[in-house]
């Protein structure tokens, strides 16, 4: 199973600043001494013509020149930095490389940052610069629209405790793409956007609630897909925020709770046999340890679900590997 990462361009940040940085190379590093079956790849910087995909040119050139305005970089949350600028568009490369991954063959594939949902066509905010699943999903249906293919349909199952606000934006009079988000009904964004299946969770929603609710989200989102018009690729954002430990996160979901979250999402994308694309989102636990010990759990998972992907539909050579 392949997994992308950017960790080692580190913003430089201020002291004290909320954001877990540090999480992505323990993470990385996790991954190297614990899962041997994943094959650690550097991550691809996006292009702009990628980028533009998702976001306006104007907004594209402003963040690679470091044009934004304060009020803008305050709404991101992370100073102006050719760092920043680099490990944004490789974040979206990982997801795009993952993307390709999945439907080539894979089954399964991972970024291991990613899930910046709450970035907009023309403006980032909440941590997030670049749409990473918004633009690797239209790059994907390019490909595939390339290639000859009917054209592939899309599914972001968004599990992340943040609504994916930017992601509904931009996907809003975009029918190829079907959004579902799982969120706190009080966190941020303060003002929600219209996915095409919106969850809100009370505060101190704990594992049944969530399951039961995640199992309703689910069976809309197969039933929102017509039949014959069903999902060829899912972009999962396997945030950790909605973990009992979160700083953020303000629901109650036990680490039995999520990694229970995770088997049905990939349970459900095996028996469908659609591939499945995983960026993981947010994490910003007291201990930040905890996050990495859930991330590494959805990676478990994962590796167990590309295990019996490839006994079930093996892989053989297919033009996509062809695709750049």
């Amino acid at each position: 199973m392949q997994a992308y990462y950017s960790d080692h361009f580190v913003l430089p940040l201020p002291e004290g600043h909320r954001f877990p940085m540090t999480k992505y190379r323990l993470l990385r590093d996790r991954v190297a001494a614990e899962l041997p079956g994943i094959t650690l790849m550097e991550a691809p910087a996006a292009t702009d013509g990628e980028l533009a995909l998702a976001h306006t040119p104007q907004y594209v050139g402003e963040v690679a020149e470091g044009r934004l305005s304060a009020a803008q970089q305050r709404e991101i949350g992370f100073p102006w930095s050719a760092a920043m600028v680099a490990r944004s568009r490789r974040s979206v490369g990982a997801s795009i490389a993952a993307a390709r991954a999945a439907l080539n063959g894979g089954g399964v594939a991972f970024n291991l940052a990613g899930g910046t949902h709450h970035a907009y066509a023309d403006r980032g905010s909440g941590f997030c610069v670049f749409n990473d699943v918004v633009v690797a999903a239209r790059r994907m249906q390019a490909e595939s629209t390339r290639r000859g293919e009917a054209p592939l349909r899309v599914a972001v199952i968004d599990l992340d405790v943040h609504q994916g606000n930017g992601t509904a934006a931009i996907c809003r009079d975009d029918p190829s793409i079907t959004t579902l988000s799982m969120h706190g009904a009080k966190n941020f964004p303060f003002r929600k956007e219209a996915s095409d299946i919106d969850v809100d969770l009370p505060d101190g929603c704990a594992d049944d609630e969530y399951l039961a609710a995640l199992d309703s989200a689910l069976e809309r989102l197969w039933r929102h897909a017509e039949s014959d018009d069903a999902p060829r690729l899912i972009f999962f954002l396997a945030g950790a925020d909605p973990h009992e430990g979160d700083r953020l996160g303000r629901l109650k979901l036990t680490a039995a709770g999520l990694a229970e979250r995770d088997r049905r999402v990939f349970a459900a994308a095996l028996e469908r046999r659609i591939p499945v694309a995983v960026s993981m989102a947010g994490g910003y636990g007291t201990v930040i340890e905890d996050t990495v010990a859930l991330q590494l759990t959805t990676l478990r998972l994962a590796f167990t679900h590309w295990q019996t992907w490839q006994s079930l539909y093996p892989r053989t050579p297919d033009r996509r590997a062809a695709a750049a």
